[in-house]
């Protein structure tokens, strides 16, 4: 009798992030406006879920893994944080400098793009979009353009969505022994 392999923590980060990031981003496309649901979903599913699949990947010795899950669970904490403190007496942050927090996760997600090109197909989709997504909304933010955020906004469902299909897969796969969906 043989140990099954340790479990993958992938699909839970991925989910984390795919859920959060389409919510959000139908936010962005105009459909609703930004609220509890989103910012709830981003504490505990984009930021919590995200660290733990993190610190998984950690303890399997997953670099990539490591750095992407726990990296973007911290981006969505702090972005919660950012919107939720003006409530408490900190100082809202204005066009400029969330302009900057967008561009420079836009950078870093422009690096770990670079990795996934050693990696599957769905995963140079999910970061390559991710930058597409940073950039979009730190230029929709900078210049205050709402056509701008209403395309990021779209764009970031599609970069969901390709997440929660990488996420759908690698569960679908595991559970039927095959890949029945391709990666």
């Amino acid at each position: 009798m043989h140990a099954k392999a340790a479990v993958n923590p992938a699909p839970l980060g991925l989910a984390g992030f795919a859920l959060t990031t389409i919510l959000l981003n139908i936010h962005n496309a105009g459909f609703y406006p930004l609220n509890v649901m989103i910012m709830a979903m981003g504490v505990f599913f984009g930021g919590l879920a995200q660290l733990i699949a993190g610190i998984m990947e950690s303890r399997q010795g997953n670099t990539f893994g490591t750095v992407a899950f726990v990296s973007y669970g911290a981006f969505w904490l702090s972005l919660v944080f950012i919107w939720a403190m003006p409530a408490a007496g900190l100082p809202a942050a204005d066009a400029v400098s969330m302009g900057f927090y967008l561009a420079i996760w836009g950078v870093f997600s422009f690096a770990m793009f670079i990795a996934t090109l050693r990696g599957k197909t769905i995963g140079r989709l999910v970061f390559g979009s991710l930058v597409l997504l940073f950039f979009l909304l730190a230029l929709a933010t900078f210049t205050g353009s709402h056509a701008l955020h209403v395309i990021a906004g779209y764009e970031g469902i599609l970069c969901g969505g390709l997440a929660l299909y990488e996420a759908s897969a690698l569960i679908i796969n595991d559970k039927f022994e095959r890949q029945v969906l391709p990666l």
